[in-house]
């Protein structure tokens, strides 16, 4: 018996697109929780960076360390961990010092970093998720026309009408994604940046 590919291929789509909008739902809720835990762990670690490096600074020209660690300590946010861990080698020199803040934020990168490419990901191809429930969708519509062709145009059209919702579910998905993945991304190099910016001053002062 001859094994008809494009048969097997049509039986497939035939099952419908109701699974692609059930399965772009289940991504939204993903999404969704990604942005909400990402929004509460940025929010945890905001600070005021232009106040807490001028007293930093202060602190660290006078060598004032403990009081420099007190300051640190008041706050979760990694541009003032970065800080603690670098006095923790303080009288291991300078060397010693920039490598443990270094170590530090390498590890803290993940940590801010963390679902960032989820929504990235969902934001490129849920669009494609729904424009392939659609083209199932089209394709359904046009097989009930050739099996019921007395119905005319109107059986393509409500098929393909409600092929669309797939495409417009992709696009409900993908939108809120790309956009909290580019203002997160913004948050974590503001901090990346800001912890860079606190290590050379650290590092500046420990050398002297």
């Amino acid at each position: 018996m001859e094994f008809d590919i494009v048969e097997k291929l049509l039986a497939m789509t035939l099952l419908g697109s109701e699974w692609v909008l059930w399965l772009l739902l289940i991504l939204s809720v993903v999404s969704i929780a990604i942005m909400i835990e990402r929004a509460i762990f940025y929010t945890r670690i905001k600070i005021d960076f232009r106040e807490f490096s001028e007293a930093l600074t202060k602190k660290m020209i006078d060598r004032e360390y403990d009081d420099a660690k007190s300051i640190c300590e008041a706050f979760p946010a990694i541009e003032s961990q970065v800080v603690l861990r670098g006095l923790e080698f303080r009288e291991k020199g300078s060397e010693a010092v920039e490598q443990g803040m270094n170590s530090y934020l390498a590890g803290e990168r993940q940590k801010l970093d963390h679902g960032l490419v989820v929504l990235g990901t969902l934001g490129n191809n849920a669009p494609f998720i729904g424009l392939f429930g659609t083209v199932i969708g089209i394709i359904q519509a046009f097989n009930d026309l050739a099996n019921n062709p007395a119905g005319g145009p109107s059986v393509v059209m409500g098929g393909i009408s409600e092929a669309l919702v797939a495409t417009a579910v992709g696009l409900l998905v993908a939108i809120p994604a790309v956009i909290a993945y580019n203002g997160y991304q913004r948050v974590v190099k503001r901090h990346l940046a800001n912890a860079e910016a606190v290590k050379n001053i650290v590092v500046a002062q420990i050398t002297k």
